[in-house]
């Protein structure tokens, strides 16, 4: 199956999701996360907004502000991906695609520096490979950080799928969370 076809299964599959399930499973999969040593450990946290049925990060940006870790969003700027410090949610404006991004004069993170970072996508395998939206964002900006066991996804079951043709330049990621599981590719090997 070619990626732009896998993309739209895979999509489609998320987008039928109920109000409650998405709800429901966004909460267990933020609690999950939540609960991560790796997390608690961490001083900072990239996150990111979620749009079209993506495993929401807002419980997570709420602790994230209570407990007083730094926080970044990624940001476009041209065509590179940049992490953004998040001060306020009233800082936020929208973004290129319509995605709640900090305003331009944030602090830009250096994401070798982030403790955690947690990346959205449209698919995942047990290997850790990722099909995101196709633009390659992403793999740009995260390739510093790969094998460092601080990437983790956050996806509905539905999103993983047997095997993904990763290609060079794909970034994989350390755990992906589910609301039924944590996936960790390196003790599946």
């Amino acid at each position: 199956m070619s990626k732009v076809l896998l993309r739209k299964t895979i999509l489609a599959r998320r987008l039928a999701l109920s109000a409650s399930e998405l709800s429901a499973y966004g909460k267990a999969i933020q609690g999950t996360f939540i609960a991560l040593p790796e997390y608690q450990a961490a001083a900072s946290i990239a996150l990111y907004t979620s749009v079209r049925n993506e495993v929401s990060t807002e419980d997570i940006i709420d602790h994230a502000l209570l407990t007083g870790k730094d926080i970044f969003l990624p940001a476009l700027d041209g065509d590179r991906m940049e992490f953004r410090q998040l001060v306020s949610r009233e800082r936020l404006m929208v973004g290129r695609f319509g995605i709640m991004e900090p305003e331009k004069g944030s602090d830009v993170a250096d994401v070798a520096t982030i403790g955690m970072i947690v990346v959205p996508g449209v698919g995942f395998d047990l290997s850790g490979q990722r099909i995101g939206y196709g633009k390659g964002y992403y793999d740009r900006a995260l390739h510093v950080c790969e094998g460092s066991g601080r990437l983790t996804a956050l996806c509905f079951e539905c999103q993983i799928v047997d095997s993904l043709a990763g290609e060079k330049h794909d970034v994989v990621m350390d755990r992906i969370i589910t609301e039924r599981r944590i996936i960790t590719p390196a003790l599946l090997k």
